[in-house]
């Protein structure tokens, strides 16, 4: 309630996630201020507009966006959870944040190392559930080709996604595509980067069109330094693409991410990140290596249905 769901990386995890309680035979509902606007693939449980949270009953309520909190404080329903998947800063000032985080009665699930770093500093307790992905949808990679090698990207427009730091990425290939032979491959919901023969864009794709997409990329770049658990870094290693990360607090990639085990980790400025990039583009053996191994690392993880398992545990428990 209060948040909205839309087509979006985060609105796609809670739907799968109510849809693999469900299938694992667990009466899950939906509840939401507003219009259900995801269109990406199916519902599988209700999904319910309601005016008070108190319209529908349960044994265990949970919050995801920060604007869900307070109707969920409110709930009759005596188990409340909140799982906090984003440092929401982009909607509430840290102070602020903290003072709901702190006041709520809900207890914390986080989804990666790094969320429940920032709340251990602020001595609120919490545990790691990780959504986990849907690895039936990602099958076997496609071979690569090599030439033009593909750098992939998350395209983000306006202050609000600041954070995203888009500009590492089209700035690392305008600088490097005069000396290699390069394509750029982006996708995104806000806005459209400048585009020329070298630069394919895919305006807010679904699952399918995606992993599509994910399959001719061969390094992925993730300069984002303010997630919970990064989601597109993490798909694109299912498709074999080698990522290169940084260690900014809250990259949103540690819990998969090793430095020269599974992908390469930058320091957490543009000269080290792009140092990373060019390292990839020059060795094909290093990155095809890295990219095996990475894929590996989110399977490690687990799907979908090992990670909704844990989360019945906890609220059951």
């Amino acid at each position: 309630m209060n948040v909205g769901a839309g087509n979006n990386g985060g609105t796609h995890t809670l739907i799968q996630s109510a849809n693999t309680l469900h299938d694992l035979g667990e009466d899950v509902v939906i509840i939401d201020s507003g219009k259900c606007q995801y269109t990406w693939d199916s519902v599988k449980v209700p999904y319910k507009r309601v005016n008070n949270v108190n319209d529908v009953s349960g044994d265990v309520i949970i919050a995801t966006g920060t604007g869900s909190v307070k109707p969920t404080n409110e709930s009759n329903i005596l188990k409340k959870y909140h799982w906090i998947r984003g440092w929401e800063l982009w909607n509430t000032p840290e102070d602020k944040l903290v003072k709901l985080l702190k006041q709520s009665p809900c207890k914390k699930i986080v989804n990666s190392i790094c969320l429940k770093r920032r709340l251990n500093s602020y001595d609120i307790p919490s545990e790691i559930i990780r959504p986990g992905h849907s690895f039936e949808e990602f099958k076997e990679p496609a071979p690569k080709r090599d030439k033009p090698v593909a750098l992939g990207g998350l395209y983000n427009q306006g202050t609000k996604r600041l954070t995203k730091r888009t500009n590492w990425i089209l700035d690392s290939y305008n600088i490097l595509k005069y000396k290699y032979n390069l394509q750029l491959w982006m996708f995104g919901a806000d806005g459209t980067p400048p585009l020329h023969d070298l630069i394919i864009f895919v305006k807010n794709p679904n699952v399918e069109t995606k992993i599509r997409f994910y399959n001719n990329i061969n390094i992925w770049l993730s300069p984002s330094e303010l997630e919970g658990l990064h989601i597109a870094p993490a798909e694109s290693m299912l498709c074999e693409c080698c990522v290169v990360g940084n260690n900014s607090p809250m990259g949103g990639t540690e819990d998969y991410l090793i430095d020269h085990e599974t992908g390469l980790v930058s320091e957490n400025t543009f000269e080290s990140f792009l140092a990373n990039v060019e390292i990839l583009i020059k060795h094909k053996v290093l990155r095809e290596e890295l990219a095996k191994a990475g894929r590996k690392k989110i399977l490690e993880l687990g799907d979908r249905k090992e990670n909704m398992k844990k989360m019945l545990e906890l609220i059951k428990g």
